[in-house]
């Protein structure tokens, strides 16, 4: 299967680039270090309630669907739809958030999706340790600090842009080519069970709405509560399809929640967008 053999190459050598051009090109502030801790965080606190709570757990009882629900497009849809609504002062929330987002991503979800049994043990610290070395997220911030030592930051970070768009048309490649495989199969990709409906449901409502909680207690302003209110947002990454690819772990479920959210937030995203302009009016 042709999404096997891109995905494994892609998480290995794409991902840490991707990881060093946004880094290298975006440069690092505070307020980038505060919206990737608020995303990690959050992403983090979330996943623990939901293995150690037993009805949270039964809603989602596997590892894809609870990457799915909380690990958003930050990259590929929520910057490009963050550029368009929002001023250029909150790019670095915008960045942020999507770095905290794929930091979680490519730390935990391998290791996470590489748990052959149901075990619900919590991980041990040699297993996570070697998780945080070898992810392709961490692979990515070495590279960047490396450049820095080296002084090449500058360089780098305008060339790394090349591969990272060649990752996401990869990326894509194996999200059509998954879908495709489904298609074929004569399966209903709409037709849902309550255990995914209840992943969209965290992904496109309750996650924004934590999100948003969050930043009204942090006492960020406006914009900045919208930035990372709308990463928040985003429909489920392609991350989650690469991972379930990679690993061989539910692949059509990860399918069906990337397609069907990414379809929902046509509808959603506009109107939190509304929601966005009439509390401003009200203010």
């Amino acid at each position: 299967m042709i999404s096997k053999y891109i995905a494994r190459p892609l998480i290995r050598f794409g991902i840490p680039l991707s990881v060093m051009g946004l880094l290298l090109k975006e440069g690092i502030d505070i307020n980038l270090i505060k919206s990737a801790f608020l995303a990690f965080s959050v992403i983090g606190f979330l996943i623990t309630l939901i293995n150690i709570i037993p009805i949270l757990n039964k809603k989602l009882p596997n590892y894809t669907l609870q990457l799915a629900g909380l690990i958003g497009n930050t990259s590929f849809l929520g910057i490009p739809i963050a550029l368009a609504l929002l001023p250029s002062t909150t790019i670095n929330f915008t960045v942020g958030f999507d770095l905290g987002t794929t930091l979680f991503a490519w730390i935990f979800g391998p290791f996470f999706l590489q748990e052959k049994s149901n075990s619900k043990k919590i991980p041990n610290i040699k297993g996570l340790f070697d998780a945080l070395i070898n992810s392709p997220a961490s692979r990515g911030i070495i590279g960047v600090l490396l450049a820095y030592l080296f002084q090449i930051d500058e360089i780098l970070g305008n060339y790394l842009w090349i591969p990272a768009r060649i990752v996401i048309a990869l990326a894509i490649i194996v999200v059509g080519t998954r879908l495709g495989i489904i298609t074929n199969q004569n399966e209903r990709i709409l037709d849902l069970n309550e255990e995914i409906k209840f992943s969209i449901l965290l992904k496109l409502f309750i996650l924004p709405f934590i999100i948003f909680l969050l930043s009204k207690y942090l006492n960020f302003n406006l914009n900045q509560s919208f930035a990372v209110i709308l990463q928040a947002a985003t429909p489920t990454a392609i991350s989650t399809i690469l991972m379930a690819e990679a690993y061989g772990v539910k692949q059509k479920i990860a399918s069906k929640i990337l397609f069907t959210t990414t379809i929902i937030s046509l509808i959603t995203i506009p109107l939190l967008k509304m929601f966005m302009n009439l509390f401003t009016e009200t203010i």
